[in-house]
């Protein structure tokens, strides 16, 4: 009898909402603020959201090429062993499940409970409760389990359930997709039309600097890597795509049109909605703010304008909770396939034709980081190593074209070689300075330890798994 297989149930609409639910979550919200205090320019602010949007698209054009050769569920992880091999291929989908994607997932469904006990009154602990039990990591500190709880219950429902949807029907997962990323993409609409509509903004704030404007060539190019950083970090997620490439129906024409018009939706809203925090708020006042969107709407409709903010944020959260949950999950099963985890992660579920196992595997792992509270953390650790994956991504599509040059390309890289080239350029020098500005920070006195080495650190303790499970492969059974 032949082993279930996963079914072809997504569409064109359903292929776009999980770009657009991965990438918009909460950080539209807030970063905006920590990057405007960076830069001082609402000029160049712009620029940072415009160079990360087409860094991204472009991304998103080389991973669609990719996707069509290799329309296979597991995205990266596929394409790496095409790449390179079972090695890179390994450490990229170890990386994506012991914090890449669990970590993300939980820090979004955290945020989502936050913004919740604004409308909900949540139980807290004695603050004497709450520390008596401690998580310690070296080199990072003490992590409090039972701090908070309240809002890490709620954050830990959310992911259970939204695991729950996806792990019974595919179809159902998708059609939450599309609906909640509707209503996302409407919420950033309301607010920029009320804004904009409002007329108690200034188009002057368009070109009214800061003091911080008055920085040296070099402390402005500074300031430009680190508000990028923060755009790239909003952008992230477009990649997701290709996680459920063997789920998605007619793959040579939905995933290039997927990743195409969802990147290219989420940095229309992205400056649309940036030009609306600037109109209303002086980029003086903005890189003040501790919650940008809300004060922009406050100045528009008071008091009420906290409680919209609070409700388009959950919305939103609740998107790109679904929109990480269902493809992210495809990296996990398609290791297990292969025997490089366990076999019975890489099972089918027999009725409801989903990776069952690999969705409650990492909602399992993901709720453990939202008990831990150490997503944030581990989060900022692996930015840096994301892009690492990109850049061997992209450099990837030299070596299929020299591997594989009859393979059918239904859709072809716009504008290659240099478009390949920029973003691996682009990769390779986010990665150095993020690298610098680390150790330069940890010799200041300012950091305890080099995040990104500890990122790095992490990233080869995959090692001896990959040796163990090659060893098992080697024997000729599975586990």
């Amino acid at each position: 009898m032949d082993s279930p297989q996963l079914e072809r149930k997504l569409g064109l609409w359903a292929s776009v909402s999980i770009v657009v639910g991965a990438v918009i979550g909460s950080s539209i919200f807030m970063k905006p603020a920590t990057m405007a205090s960076q830069v001082g320019s609402p000029e160049i602010l712009f620029l940072v959201w415009v160079v990360a949007g087409v860094v991204s698209l472009f991304g998103g054009m080389i991973n669609a090429e990719i996707g069509t050769m290799l329309p296979n569920t597991g995205g990266q992880f596929v394409y790496f062993q095409k790449m390179y091999g079972d090695f890179v291929a390994f450490l990229y989908g170890w990386a994506s499940f012991i914090v890449i994607n669990t970590a993300a997932l939980a820090a979004i469904a955290f945020v989502f409970a936050q913004y919740a006990e604004i409308f909900i009154q949540l139980p807290r602990l004695s603050p004497e409760i709450e520390k008596s039990i401690q998580l310690v990591i070296p080199g990072i500190g003490k992590l409090y389990l039972l701090d908070n709880i309240g809002v890490k219950c709620i954050a830990i429902f959310l992911v259970v359930l939204i695991s729950a949807v996806n792990y019974y029907s595919l179809k159902i997962g998708g059609v939450f997709q599309i609906i909640s990323t509707f209503l996302k993409v409407g919420a950033l609409i309301f607010l920029i039309g009320i804004i904009f509509f409002s007329g108690k903004g200034s188009v002057q704030n368009f070109f009214t600097d800061s003091e911080i404007s008055s920085l040296s060539i070099w402390g402005t190019i500074t300031g430009f890597i680190a508000a990028i950083s923060g755009a790239l970090a909003a952008y992230d997620g477009w990649n997701n795509l290709g996680f459920v490439a063997g789920e998605i129906k007619n793959p040579t024409k939905n995933i290039p049109r997927g990743l195409i018009i969802g990147i290219s939706i989420c940095m229309l809203m992205y400056l649309l909605t940036n030009l609306a925090y600037l109109y209303m708020l002086p980029i003086g006042e903005m890189k003040n703010s501790t919650l940008v969107a809300s004060d922009a709407l406050s100045a528009v409709l008071g008091i009420t304008g906290a409680g919209l903010i609070a409700l388009m944020v959950m919305l939103s959260t609740l998107g790109a909770v679904n929109g990480n949950a269902l493809p992210c999950a495809r990296v996990t099963f398609a290791m297990g396939q292969q025997n490089f985890l366990s076999a019975w992660v890489g099972k089918v579920h027999p009725r409801f034709k989903t990776p069952g196992n690999a969705l409650w595997l990492q909602c399992i792992w993901a709720c453990l980081f939202i008990v831990s509270g150490s997503f944030d953390m581990l989060t900022d650790l692996f930015v840096f190593a994301t892009w690492i994956f990109y850049g061997f991504g992209a450099y990837g599509l030299f070596v299929l074209r020299k591997k594989m040059p009859d393979v059918k390309r239904s859709y072809k890289t716009w504008g290659y070689p240099f478009v390949p080239i920029i973003f691996i350029f682009f990769a390779a020098f986010y990665f150095v300075v993020t690298l610098y500005n680390d150790v330069s920070n940890y010799i200041s006195g300012k950091t305890e330890f080099v995040n990104s080495v500890y990122g790095l650190v992490l990233i080869v303790s995959g090692i001896p798994v990959y040796l163990f499970y090659k060893r098992k492969q080697k024997k000729g059974y599975k586990n």
